[in-house]
């Protein structure tokens, strides 16, 4: 049974569209704590398009499961995270002119760097995941660098047509996902997933977590976020 992590960064987007104080994030994440969330993931972003510091630190203080931060190698941010200490941080790469996350991190071409971020986090007692493509070549240097978790990026699932195609990048996803079980990283999912494909990838044989947010925060706009967590978590788990 996989665990449910509510991405919320979204949530902030329509609150800073007007740089107002609604909705408010922190609230949205009690919502989904009530609906059965296991975690609450946000991205604080260099540019904080979305989600603040002033979000992260609330949230430190009154989220009671696990409080899941994704964040790129940047100095600042490394320091705040290492203040306010979630339970897991998630390195993920990070372009100021995309939309959202384009694709998995390359820990192969920037294995120092990656390291040298992970151990600090690592010293400040904070568990570590690396968003990666499904690539083989990712995963072991992830496994060379003790990453406690891989989160596989879905995008190329979520992306592809239904049927061949999609059970295709399903395949590699599982394929991925015995590799990463096998260097001895628990295994995580996330990007673009939904209430219409998610329960394949929810199925994968180890799966542990799977983050979304984006469509839990599309359907709570016309259903509540309560209920929108809840149906969410009833198709995962």
């Amino acid at each position: 049974m996989a665990e449910l992590g509510v991405n919320i960064d979204h949530v902030a987007t329509v609150r800073q569209a007007r740089r107002t104080y609604e909705p408010d994030p922190v609230s949205a994440a009690l919502l989904a704590e009530l609906g059965g969330a296991d975690g609450i993931t946000l991205h604080l972003r260099e540019d904080r398009r979305h989600i603040q510091e002033r979000d992260l630190r609330l949230l430190r203080q009154t989220v009671t499961v696990k409080l899941n931060l994704e964040m790129a190698c940047d100095s600042g941010v490394l320091a705040i995270a290492c203040e306010v200490r979630p339970d897991q941080v998630t390195l993920v790469p990070e372009k100021r002119e995309e939309i959202t996350t384009e694709g998995g991190l390359d820990v192969a071409g920037q294995k120092a760097r990656v390291g040298e971020v992970m151990a600090v986090l690592r010293d400040a007692g904070i568990s570590l995941s690396l968003f990666l493509d499904p690539d083989p070549r990712q995963i072991e240097v992830a496994a060379e660098l003790e990453a406690d978790a891989v989160e596989l990026h879905t995008g190329q699932y979520a992306n592809a047509r239904p049927g061949p195609q999609q059970q295709s990048e399903l395949e590699t996803l599982r394929r991925a996902g015995l590799e990463i079980r096998q260097a001895g990283m628990a295994l995580h999912a996330g990007h673009g997933l939904t209430y219409r494909n998610v329960q394949p990838v929810a199925m994968i044989e180890g799966m542990h977590e799977l983050n979304i947010g984006h469509s839990i925060v599309s359907r709570a706009l016309l259903i509540g976020f309560k209920r929108a967590v809840r149906q969410m978590k009833d198709l995962v788990g």
